[in-house]
């Protein structure tokens, strides 16, 4: 009689197959301040905000990782294992615009970013005083700093600005407001007013233009030419004179002995 052989059937790998497809079904992803997507935080210059990066649909330990922009923040050890918390201290307008991102150490894609929204007033700051020359340009820069960005708007002697005669320019970005007046006349002489206002609040700064009479233009050209002229006569004239000149030591030299 023949017996047949037979192999044991190794049940455990594909126990710890199907348990791996679990844990990719259960869909495993981070969620900081309870979003599981990425958010704006919004808040004021505070002393202090908490980001809590907590791991979910996963059975086993997770290392995880924080990033302020492109630039690691370093935790403890205690705060790295399916949760972890930084605090940002204090929180400045500087700190508008900021990025920080929660990843999963071992799959750095999987992450939930913030990015904190500061809310301020405008604050206004830029060079008070100019001394232009007759038809020459100015720029009055007004930086103001807000957000949200303020609207600004340009008085002269505390009367609004008309634009008139196309002499007259502006610009405006989140963080600066401009004036520029070409080729610039007596009459503009004054007092001009930057006004921003926002939600959160209201600023003005003051610029102090004065026009001076436009010096008068010397022809730079006909000036080198002119020196060029008188250089070359002086030289001319010594080396015409040099044969007097050695005679005359020449002979002060034979008197002398």
């Amino acid at each position: 009689m023949v017996q047949r052989s037979s192999l044991a059937v190794p049940y455990q790998v594909p126990v710890l197959a199907v348990c791996f497809l679990a844990g990719i079904a259960t869909g495993l992803e981070l969620s900081v301040n309870n979003h599981a997507a990425d958010f704006a935080l919004s808040t004021v210059p505070a002393p202090a905000v908490s980001l809590s990066c907590l791991v979910q649909n996963s059975s086993q330990a997770e290392e995880l990782l924080w990033y302020r922009g492109d630039g690691q923040v370093d935790l403890r050890d205690g705060n790295k294992v399916n949760i972890s918390n930084i605090c940002i201290a204090p929180v400045t307008e500087s700190d508008n615009g900021v990025t920080f991102s929660c990843r999963l150490a071992r799959d750095k894609s999987v992450q939930v970013s913030v990015v904190l929204d500061v809310l301020f007033p405008p604050h206004l700051s830029g060079e008070e005083s100019f001394h232009i020359e007759e038809e020459k340009d100015v720029t009055m820069s007004c930086n103001a700093k807000a957000n949200p960005q303020a609207q600004a708007a340009w008085y002269k002697n505390n009367t609004i600005l008309s634009l008139q005669q196309n002499r007259y320019q502006l610009y405006q970005t989140s963080e600066v407001a401009e004036l520029t007046i070409q080729k610039v006349q007596k009459s503009d002489n004054g007092t001009y007013t930057c006004m921003v206002k926002s939600s959160l609040g209201e600023g003005r700064k003051d610029f102090h233009l004065i026009v001076e009479d436009k010096k008068p233009v010397f022809p730079t050209e006909a000036v080198i030419a002119a020196a060029v002229v008188v250089t070359l006569t002086i030289l001319f004239g010594v080396i015409a004179r040099r044969d007097k000149v050695f005679k005359c030591f020449k002979r002060s030299s034979e008197t002398a002995l």
